[in-house]
């Protein structure tokens, strides 16, 4: 499977770069899956569903599943978070996994930067970020494609990728 990630600080549009590139690569004819990193506590499940309740009783691992989806929660109990790799082996084979996060692993990514969040830029630091998607102009070594030119950025990922 071929790995492409989008990352940047908080509010930089990388979620909504995300989507938009999950879109237009399926219109494109690929299969994609993702993987989104949070920093923060997050939780799929709703207190009070028969799942949740298998969970709170000491479950390490609560499959939900129905016709058109399947959940698969796994309880970490103070084991340590699961490397990237590790979690790319559990997914089905697609052409296309994006990654949204992992800003220190190794594969390649673009950067999504948006001048009035006020954070630094990434990508002068790290030669893994190979493009910068923002929407004001810059100068880099590297491309830097305008944040909302979604077919641009894919063409470019498709291009490195050799998709």
């Amino acid at each position: 499977m071929k790995i492409y990630g989008v990352t940047g600080w908080k509010n930089n549009g990388k979620t909504g770069l995300m989507e938009r590139l999950v879109a237009e690569f399926c219109e494109r004819g690929l299969t994609v899956s993702t993987i989104k990193h949070a920093h923060h506590a997050t939780d799929v499940d709703q207190p009070g569903t028969d799942s949740h309740r298998h969970r709170q009783a000491g479950a390490s691992e609560v499959v939900l599943a129905s016709a058109g989806r399947i959940a698969i929660m796994q309880e970490l109990r103070d084991a340590a978070e699961p490397p990237l790799a590790e979690l790319l082996a559990r997914l089905r084979p697609v052409d296309l996994v994006l990654v949204e996060g992992y800003k220190r692993e190794p594969h390649p990514k673009v950067e999504a930067f948006r001048q009035e969040a006020g954070t630094e830029l990434i990508a002068p630091e790290d030669p893994n970020i190979r493009a910068v998607a923002s929407n004001t102009a810059m100068a880099l070594d590297r491309p830097v494609f305008d944040l909302n030119d979604t077919a641009a950025i894919a063409d470019f990922i498709q291009i490195e990728l050799g998709l």
